[in-house]
C-alpha cells in the first residue's frame, strides 16, 4: 500500500474512534508533512485521499476540518444520540388525515372505465379543458387568477421548472438567480448548459437595482425568482418591490420564471409576479407540497407568446404529466381535498414555528410563521459544513449547509437550512433541542 493511503488509513482511524471529531481543524499540510516526516507532496496526497472518503472539507483561507467518519454497520448513530436519525434536509409536508383525503378520489379513479381512461397515453402537455379549470382554481391568489388556457402540465414542480428554463434560455445562456437559490435550480442549470449568475439580496428578495446593473454589463436571457416564501430565506416581496420588478423586466426585455411552489402557505401574501406583469412572467408551481410527492402535478402558467416554446420544451424532455396523476389532480381540486390540506398546512406551520422559537429564538434564524424551512446562521466559531457533519455524527440530526444554496464561488454563508416539514412534530421538537445544544458547544 502507498505510503499516503497509510497514513490516511491512520488519521480516518483517528476519526472513528473519536480523538478526532467533527470540527476539528487539521494541521496546515506542510506542518502536518513535519509531523509525520513526509514529504509536502505526500501530505497534499494524504489530504486529498481524506477528502475522497468524504472524511474532511476544504474551506479556502480557512483550513481543512474534519467532516464525519463514514457509517459504521448497525445502529451505531442511533446508540451515540439515542435517537434515530432525523431528516431535516428534506422538506415534504404531511397533513393529519391526509391520505384519508387524498383517498376519495382516487377511489372513485378505480373505476374500470374512469381507470382505463387515466393510464391510457401520457397526458398532453395542455391537459384538458377540466384539467386546466381545475388547476386555474388551484393556483388562484386574492387579486390574481390565471386564464385557465395559459396553464401547461408537467410530471412534478421539478420539471415544470426545468421546461421553463430550456424555453427561455439557450445552452451557454446567462440566467439570474437570487445569490442565494433554490439547489434544484443550480442542478438543473448545470445539466441544461445554462449558466447561473447571482443576483444581490435584501429583506425583500433581490434587489432591483443588482438586476438591472448585472443584466447591463452582461445580458441575461432570463431571471428565476421566489418572490413569496423564498427558500431558504422565508423572504417574502410586497407589492411595491414586486411592481418594481415587473416594470425593471418591460424596461429590460427580460422574462422571469416565478416560482410559488411554498406561496401557498400564505395566506394574505401579494399577487404573484405573474399579476404585475403577466406578459413577462411565467410561473411555475406544484401539487407536490399541497400534497404529496408520489402522486402529483407540476404546473407552469404561460404568457401566450411563450406557450408554443414551454409545450415543446415539455414534450421534448419527456416531461409532462401521466394521465393518472393529471386525473387524480384534477379531481382533488374539485372535491375540496387541495384546499382542506392546504389549511391543515397552514395551521401546521405556526406549530412548527413555535418550535423554531423556543430552540432557536436566540439564534441568528431568518425565518416565517408560514415557512416550512428556517435559515441559521451560526455561532462562531462553527462553519456549515463542519456543524453539518457535526449535527449528523453527535446530535443524529441531518441539516443542508448553505454552500448547497449559494450561487457563485467564495460565497457560501456560514448557515445552514433547517426543514421543518417532514418528521412529527415530537421529533422535530427534539432535534431542534440537539441542534441548539450542539450549537452551544465548542466547535
Amino acid at each position: 500500500m502507498e505510503e499516503y493511503r497509510r497514513i490516511a488509513d491512520r488519521v480516518e482511524a483517528a476519526v472513528r474512534d473519536g480523538r478526532l471529531r467533527p470540527g476539528d481543524r487539521l494541521p496546515p499540510q506542510r506542518v502536518f508533512a513535519r509531523r509525520h516526516r513526509i514529504a509536502n507532496s505526500t501530505a497534499i496526497r494524504v489530504y486529498g485521499e481524506l477528502a475522497r472518503r468524504g472524511l474532511v472539507v476544504g474551506e479556502v483561507g480557512r483550513g481543512t476540518f474534519v467532516r464525519a467518519a463514514p457509517p459504521l454497520p448497525g445502529p451505531a448513530l442511533a446508540e451515540a444520540t439515542g435517537a434515530a436519525p432525523v431528516d431535516l434536509q428534506l422538506n415534504y409536508p404531511v397533513a393529519e388525515g391526509q391520505s384519508e383525503l387524498m383517498a376519495r378520489a382516487l377511489a372513485a379513479l378505480a373505476r374500470p372505465d374512469v381507470l382505463a381512461e387515466a393510464v391510457s397515453g401520457p397526458a398532453a402537455a395542455t391537459g384538458t379543458p377540466e384539467a386546466r379549470e381545475a388547476a386555474a382554481s388551484v393556483l388562484a391568489r386574492p387579486g390574481w387568477a390565471p386564464d385557465p388556457e395559459s396553464v401547461l402540465f408537467a410530471g412534478n414542480g421539478r420539471q415544470a421548472i426545468a421546461a421553463a428554463l430550456s424555453a427561455l434560455v439557450p445552452p451557454g445562456g446567462r440566467l439570474g438567480v437570487e445569490a442565494l437559490t433554490y439547489p434544484l435550480v443550480k442542478a438543473v442549470a448545470d445539466r441544461l448548459g445554462i449558466r447561473l449568475v447571482p443576483l444581490a439580496l435584501d429583506a425583500e428578495g433581490v434587489r432591483p437595482e443588482a438586476l438591472a446593473a448585472t443584466h447591463r454589463a452582461t445580458p441575461l436571457a432570463a431571471v428565476y425568482l421566489q418572490p413569496t416564501l423564498h427558500n431558504p430565506l422565508s423572504a417574502t416581496a410586497g407589492e411595491g418591490r414586486r411592481a418594481e420588478l415587473a416594470e425593471l423586466l418591460r424596461r429590460l426585455d427580460l422574462t422571469a420564471v416565478e416560482d410559488t411552489t411554498w406561496a401557498f402557505l400564505v395566506p394574505d401574501a401579494p399577487a404573484p409576479l405573474a399579476a404585475f406583469a403577466p406578459d413577462r412572467v411565467l410561473l411555475v408551481d406544484s401539487l407536490s407540497k399541497r400534497l404529496a410527492p408520489g402522486l402529483t402535478v407540476g404546473y407552469l402558467v404561460v404568457p401566450a407568446r411563450l406557450r408554443a416554446a414551454a409545450g415543446d420544451a415539455l414534450r421534448s424532455g419527456a416531461w409532462t404529466a401521466g394521465g393518472l396523476a393529471l386525473a387524480a389532480a384534477t379531481r382533488w381540486a374539485g372535491d375540496g381535498t387541495v384546499a382542506e390540506a392546504v389549511a391543515a398546512k397552514r395551521a401546521d406551520t405556526a406549530a412548527r414555528h413555535a418550535l423554531v422559537l423556543r430552540h432557536l429564538g436566540g439564534h441568528a434564524v431568518r425565518t416565517s410563521p408560514h415557512a416550512y424551512y428556517c435559515w441559521w446562521e451560526l455561532p462562531a466559531p462553527w462553519r456549515a459544513e463542519t456543524f453539518a457533519a457535526a449535527a449528523a455524527e453527535r446530535a443524529g440530526v441531518a441539516v443542508t449547509p448553505g454552500s448547497a444554496f449559494a450561487v457563485g464561488p467564495g460565497t457560501a454563508p456560514d448557515a445552514i437550512r433547517v426543514g421543518l416539514a417532514s418528521p412529527p412534530r415530537a421529533v422535530l421538537d427534539g432535534a431542534l433541542g440537539r441542534l441548539a445544544a450542539l450549537a452551544g458547544g465548542v466547535a
